[in-house]
Formats: C-alpha cells, structure tokens, sequence
C-alpha cells in the first residue's frame, strides 16, 4: 500500500495542503543534503537557551554598571580633583643647531648644555677674537607670561648664523605633556621628533683669521685708527679665506643677553657693530688707479709707453677768476712717467690726464670712468652671503646734481680719477675689483661658505692690457708705494691708496690691495686702516707685511704656485 503523503484540513474542510500537515518521509526524498540541514523539520529555541543569553547580557550590563558607579561615585571625586589639577599641552621639542666649521675642519659654532634651561642647548662660539663678523650670533627662544614659547627657535641674528640660518635651525619637534596645577611633569609623549640642523663649513682658515684680526686691532690702538678691516680670498673660486673688521662684539656676550656689557658695545664711538669689510664705505684713494689705466688703454686713450711729466701738479683756467687758476696737485713731482712707472709710483698727475684730460691728452671723462669702474663692481653689492651689503657711491653729474644742486666740473672728474672727490667703496668690493686684475678679467662672487658655487663674469678686454697693470703693480712692490711688500717669501703685485679725510685734510683712509703669488694669481686682498692720523707713516701695507711674515712660518702653501 502506497504511503499516505497527507490529508484534508480538518479546520478548514478544503482540499488545500496546510504545512502542518505535511509529512515527508526523508527516506523518500534521497537527494537532500542531510549536512546543509536540508530534510530536517525546524525547532522553536529551547527555553534554556533564552534564558542563558539574557543572563549573560544582564551580568555584563551589572559588571560595567558596577565599574561606572565605582569611578563616578565612590572614586569620582578624586578624578575631579585630579582633573582640576592636571592639564594636557603640546610642548615644543627644540632641534640641535648644525655646528659651523672652518675650512681645516676646527669647530667655530657649536653647542653645549645650558646653564639655565634643560629645554634647549646653549650655543658657542670658538674662544678667539676676530670672527664675530663672520659667524654672527643667535637669539635664544622666548616665552610670555604664561610660559609660552613665542619665539620658537634659536634665531641667527647676523654673519652666517643669520644667513644660513635655514640651514642651521633644523626643525623643532612636539611632544604632549601633563603637568599639575604646580607646574610638574606627570607625562610626557613624543608625537613628532625634532630633526637636526645641518652643518655648515666655512671657507674661512681659522689660523689666519686669528692672525690677521690681532695685526689689525693691534695696529688700530697703537697710532691709533678708528678701525680697521683686511680680506683674503681665492681668485678663482671667490672662497674668503679671511674677513676682519676691527674692533668687534662677542657673539657669546650677545647671545647671553647680558644688558650691561651690550651698553657698551652700543655705546662704542669705534662701531664694533659695523662689519667694515660689506658696510664700511670709505674713499678708496689711488687704488682705483689700475682700473682706470684698463679703461684708458681698452678706449685707446694711451699707449702703455707714453710718458706724461709730473712737475707735482697741474693748473688749468678758473672761469670765475682768471687769476687764480685751479691747482690739483700730485703727492710729489715724478718727472717723466709711463703707464706702469705711473701705476708703481701712484703719479696722481698722470692719471688727472688720462681721466679728465689736460692740454694735447685726451681723457676718458666722467662717463668712461663711471663705466670702467662699474665694469669692475664698484658701486654694487658683490653678492656675498652676509646681510647688510652697502653698495657705494659713484659721483657722475646727474648725483651731483641731484646730491648737491650743482654742476660737474673738471675738478670734479680728476679727483673722481684718484678716487677722491665723493667716490665710496667697500673693501670686499675692493677685493673683488682688484682680483679680476690679477685673474685677466674675471670678476668672482665672493663668499664664506666652502661647497657654494658662483657665478662669474668675464671681461671682453684685452689681455695684454690686464699685464701692463699688473705689470706696474709689481713694480709698485719692487720699487714704488708698495715696497714694504718686497719679500722673498713670495712675489706679491699691489696698489696703495691714502684717502685724505676732513675739511683740514687731519685724517686719512690708508688702503693697499694686490695678489699673489705674481706670476700665477690666486689669492687678493684688501686692507683698509680706518681714519688715521694724516702724518702716520704705518697704515695698511704694514698689516700687510706682518700677516705675509706669518703666513710665511705658519700656511706656507698659500704661497705655492697652483696650476
């Protein structure tokens, strides 16, 4: 008998199939998957089951209930005190300064523990006089009332500290700290390190700058001066080996805050703020003389074998009194002179001629000369990597006009050619000048930091004319102005220049400039004594010749001829 697979509905007396009254026998169906639950007849949940889940979810919700009455009311109060007492703050982590080296790799900035704070380094300096101009100093970070860091950095204030001070600084970190209402740490938690500032090396020798600056303030208290600057730097490279300006301030004492001992660099008559070498403006007197004989030949104004008489001066017609003509007088009479004799022996006549003219000599007028001593960087910044650059000043007739509501005369034009009448340079313009001289034409960025690379112009000028100048800046040495750098330690070509100062003419500005070695030029320099007493015989080739006399025992290997 076939099995009965179901039955009429008895609520409903139909003939429909009600699921209650379906009964399947597994065994008929053989395909379903008995382990996919399939064939197998659904069961309500267990009364147990149900009640074990709501038992655990009620001894959860008792559990952090408990947790929740024990931290707000039996612990709640202490929490609060707690809170009143504690606060979170982000905290400045200060980075470490990059440390600033000389060109042999001696330490001249670095950074030591503070004797005040544990937060940040304090930062010093090489324990030698002479590089304050060159390294500059820092400003330590600052904080309000409250104790908050408003100025967040050690911040370079001037010389390579300021300039590089991108460099130096690094990145300051942050941290998240808890104190107490009294002010002491409970935690601390680094979320951003600090990173390091990177070094910086100098083209500066620690050695000779050392050497050079005590020659210089010696020099300026014994006649006395009211300063005095000296500069040495690579020809080709435009690396300062040396840069000095005396006297100076204590880049320690300035970092230090000490209110007292500033006052007195402040209140200083002799300027030890002033970087002499890229601020000091000064008349440069005869050393603009072999860039005026290298316009007058690149102009064809003269040949180097044409001979002028130097009687000790010239004379030429005074439109508003015939009988009294101008007189513009040489520092003595030279007699007959050629371009080199002229340049060794500084024959302020000779170049009164060549710049501005006199009876059948042509000369170069205001313009050429403007333009030749532009051609060579005066009256411009160099583009040294230090602040504060003074640019200079070229007299032409427009300036005058508009400095002094005058017009420009031939007197003007001549003294303008002796770098007198109201011609102001700087020494590390200078330098620059005077090392296309020696290189043939080539006019060098200068700077202090060793890696960096600069630009260089080239002259379009006849090198035949560079070697006349050059070859009467030797003479200068061998038997001119500059003899008291005849030394045979090395062959040195220069210039001399004395700039009087003061309508009495009491005071003077005694420069020299040059390069060595000759044959080869490699190195320049510069050295301006400062406002001296006008009847002093010592002035800038003394400092000179001592530095040569010094480096001569101690950095010989400046004077190696390199290829």
């Amino acid at each position: 008998m076939a099995p009965r697979l179901f039955k009429r509905s008895p609520r409903t007396g139909k003939g429909e199939i009600a699921p209650e009254d379906i009964f399947i026998d597994s065994s008929n169906l053989p395909e379903f998957n008995v382990h996919q639950f399939e064939g197998r007849i659904e069961r309500p949940i267990a009364v147990l089951s149900s009640l074990s889940v709501l038992f655990f979810f009620i001894a959860v919700a008792l559990i952090f209930g408990g947790r929740l009455f024990f931290l707000q009311i039996t612990l709640g109060s202490a929490y609060a005190l707690q809170s009143e007492r504690n606060s979170l703050r982000h905290t400045l982590v200060f980075s470490e300064r990059g440390v600033i080296y000389d060109r042999t790799g001696a330490k001249l900035a670095w950074n030591e523990p503070s004797a005040t704070t544990t937060e940040f380094s304090a930062r010093a300096y090489i324990d030698a006089p002479g590089f304050a101009h060159i390294l500059g100093y820092v400003n330590y970070p600052s904080k309000d009332a409250n104790g908050f860091y408003y100025q967040e950095k050690l911040e370079g204030k001037d010389g390579a500290e300021r300039f590089y001070d991108f460099l130096l600084s690094g990145r300051n970190g942050l941290k998240i700290t808890e104190t107490d209402v009294f002010g002491k740490v409970e935690s601390e938690s680094v979320i951003e390190l600090p990173v390091r500032g990177k070094s910086l090396t100098l083209s500066i020798d620690a050695s000779i700058q050392k050497e050079f600056y005590s020659i210089i303030s010696e020099t300026v208290n014994r006649i006395p001066f009211q300063g005095g600057a000296g500069i040495m730097m690579d020809i080709q490279t435009g690396e300062i080996i040396a840069l000095v300006s005396a006297p100076e301030y204590s880049p320690s004492v300035l970092a230090s805050g000490d209110g007292s001992s500033i006052e007195r660099f402040v209140s200083n008559p002799q300027k030890p703020f002033l970087n002499r070498i890229t601020s000091g403006l000064y008349a440069p007197g005869s050393i603009v003389k072999p860039f005026l004989a290298i316009g007058a030949l690149s102009e064809g104004i003269i040949s180097p074998e044409k001979e002028i008489l130097s009687t000790g001066s010239i004379s030429i017609p005074n439109p508003y009194n015939p009988e009294k003509p101008s007189v513009f007088r040489d520092w003595k009479a030279h007699g007959w002179v050629d371009m080199r004799q002229a340049l060794a022996v500084s024959s302020d006549v000779y170049f009164y001629e060549i710049g501005g003219g006199f009876e059948e000599q042509k000369g170069l007028g205001i313009e050429n000369i403007e333009k030749y001593f532009r051609l060579f960087g005066l009256g411009e910044p160099t583009g040294i990597d230090l602040s504060q650059e003074e640019s200079g000043v070229i007299p032409n007739p427009e300036w005058k006009q508009k400095t002094f509501d005058e017009e420009w005369r031939i007197g003007d034009t001549y003294n303008t050619a002796i770098g007198q009448y109201s011609v102001q340079t700087t020494p590390i313009q200078m330098v620059r000048a005077i090392s296309a001289i020696g290189s043939g034409g080539t006019l060098v960025t200068p700077h202090i930091a060793q890696a960096l690379k600069t630009d260089a112009r080239k002259m379009n000028l006849p090198q035949e004319d560079f070697a006349v100048v050059r070859e009467g800046m030797r003479r200068g040495v061998t038997e001119g102005t500059a003899s008291g750098l005849f030394t045979p330690s090395v062959a040195i070509a220069a210039k001399t220049g004395t700039a009087e100062l003061g309508a009495a003419k009491q005071f003077v500005n005694s420069w020299v400039v040059g390069f060595f070695p000759y044959d080869k030029p490699r190195y320049a320099f510069a050295v301006v004594m400062e406002k001296g007493p006008s009847n002093n015989l010592i002035g800038g080739v003394f400092v000179m010749r001592q530095l040569v006399d010094w480096m001569s025992e101690h950095a010989p290997e400046y004077f190696t001829v390199q290829n």
